[in-house]
């Protein structure tokens, strides 16, 4: 399958997933509003989320994954099925040990996390129980990433780019049968969590079984000590630790902010976590997938000693990036308030809720970006089983972004968080491209400038017309808070035009999209 359709692909299960994930913050936003209750979820979810990205997808995914498709080029097919299952077997029993530690540990996590909310005990008491019954969720989560893992290695994109629908459903259920019966009601959603954890985990085993790649995990302690011993888990650790490194540089910053938007006020870390979302659904659409697909192919590439196709291959993602990056950035910065109020403006949402969503929203706008070319040039370095340079520059990212918290909090508020994560994640992308570049792992391909000439041209060309909707009284969300669907239809129908717009006048300036999906 080409890179193309295969990043077409992952795109299109995950704008799935981003769909049913919008209506999961739609239907927590009516049913629960943005207070300090709803608060106290957001901080409980993001403990084990926390962990699972610091010691699953992110760091594992880097140091697994090139090891995979670099075993699978050996050809020793027995060497390769021990690898995955001594892997899985270290994987859970570690991962089970984390989450009984977690759950036990959860009062002075959740004050770490968020000592704002201890000026509401009622808040801080439901935070805790909350993160020690989603703490449980480490556990299958981590395993569904491991299995993603094995199963993009074999070229398999689509059962680990539908499996976060799983878990975004059993939230929507959970909510909606639960949110009456619980005390307090958001305790729905911890339910959800959990059971949503579990069914991704049994998609994903059926996946792999499908293929012959299902692991046994090992109950004794003599195959356990194998594991421990093998060169082959052994080099996969020593290339983690660095990336463990690196992932938590990030996850530092979020405890950060997390912590800085609970002292805030109530409703803070909500607005910030709504407006979250709406940045993550074209992060997820281009940078997610583009990273999925890439880092296989760079990996290969790799294991083949291939430096054209190598480079190739980044330059084709950049320039996808770059081609629907900003007009998304674009679009989410001057349709921030109409669209957070489609989204999210019904039941216990407020107008005041709206403007404060929307402003934090329109700060991610202005990085998306670097969030989306970060996602894209990382996986050039972890193709390459080099894990120091993105640790490096992870680390002085980390740094700069609460520097500029500094300047950005007192200034905006909690919508200056959202831009301190911005900036720094374009400065990330810069430095990871100049890093690519001076080693010449990647060397752009002709016309470069020509091209984001053509690009910008049609950008302007675009914010134009949506300058001038979110003008318009018509497009006003406040005078239509009581016809929902009215509001539906003119958010949308700009939306489309504006898209309409922009290709059309990307082709008008020399751009054929469909040869660029080609090559």
């Amino acid at each position: 399958m080409s890179l193309f359709r295969s990043a077409a692909l992952v795109s299109v299960l995950t704008l799935v997933s981003r769909i049913t994930g919008l209506l999961r913050e739609n239907l927590t936003a009516v049913l629960f509003g943005s207070n300090a209750m709803t608060d106290a979820f957001f901080v409980a979810f993001r403990l084990p989320n926390l962990l699972r990205r610091l010691f699953a997808e992110g760091a594992f995914s880097q140091a697994f994954v090139p090891m995979l498709a670099q075993a699978r080029q050996q050809g020793d097919d027995a060497a390769y099925q021990r690898f995955i299952e001594q892997t899985a077997s270290l994987m859970f029993w570690f991962l089970l040990a984390l989450s009984l530690v977690g759950a036990v540990a959860a009062p002075l996590l959740v004050w770490m996390m968020a000592g704002g909310l201890a000026t509401d005990a009622a808040a801080m008491m439901a935070a805790t129980e909350m993160a020690r019954w989603m703490f449980p969720y480490i556990l299958p989560i981590s395993l569904v990433a491991f299995a993603s893992g094995v199963l993009h290695a074999e070229n398999r994109f689509a059962v680990p780019a539908f499996t976060p629908v799983l878990l975004n459903l059993s939230m929507i259920c959970a909510a909606l049968a639960f949110h009456d019966r619980v005390d307090p009601p958001v305790f729905a959603l911890s339910i959800g969590v959990v059971i949503g954890a579990l069914l991704q985990l049994g998609l994903q085993w059926w996946a792999l079984a499908g293929i012959g790649r299902r692991p046994s995990i090992a109950l004794r302690i003599k195959a356990l000590r194998e594991a421990w011993q093998s060169a082959a888990t052994r080099s996969m650790l020593a290339r983690m630790a660095p990336a463990v490194l690196a992932v938590s540089a990030a996850q530092v910053s979020l405890i950060f902010n997390t912590h800085i938007a609970s002292t805030l006020g109530p409703g803070r870390v909500s607005w910030v976590s709504f407006a979250d979302r709406l940045m993550e659904f074209p992060t997820a659409l281009l940078g997610v997938a583009l990273g999925t697909v890439l880092l296989p192919g760079l990996s290969k590439a790799r294991a083949e000693q291939d430096t054209i196709s190598y480079s190739k291959q980044l330059d084709w993602g950049l320039r996808l990036s770059v081609l629907l990056a900003i007009p998304s950035a674009i679009g989410l910065g001057l349709m921030a308030e109409p669209l957070t109020a489609l989204l999210y403006h019904y039941g216990r949402f407020s107008e005041h809720d709206v403007v404060m969503t929307a402003q934090a929203a329109a700060a991610y706008a202005a990085g998306l970006l670097g969030l989306i070319g970060v996602k894209v040039l990382a996986p050039g370095f972890y193709a390459q089983q080099d894990v120091q340079t993105p640790v490096k520059i992870a680390l002085a990212m980390l740094v700069l972004t609460q520097a500029l918290n500094t300047v950005t909090v007192p200034w905006l508020e909690h919508a200056g968080l959202a831009l301190s994560i911005s900036l720094a994640a374009l400065c990330n992308a810069l430095l990871l491209l100049f890093g690519l570049l001076r080693r010449q792992l990647y060397i752009p391909e002709a016309g470069w400038w020509r091209f984001l000439g053509q690009v910008l041209g049609a950008n302007l060309v675009m914010a134009a017309l949506l300058a001038w909707a979110a003008q318009q009284s018509w497009l006003q969300w406040q005078a239509m808070a009581a016809t929902p669907w009215l509001r539906a239809f003119h958010v949308l129908w700009v939306i489309l035009a504006a898209a309409g717009l922009y290709f059309i006048s990307l082709r008008i300036l020399g751009v054929h999209l469909m040869r660029l999906i080609k090559r």
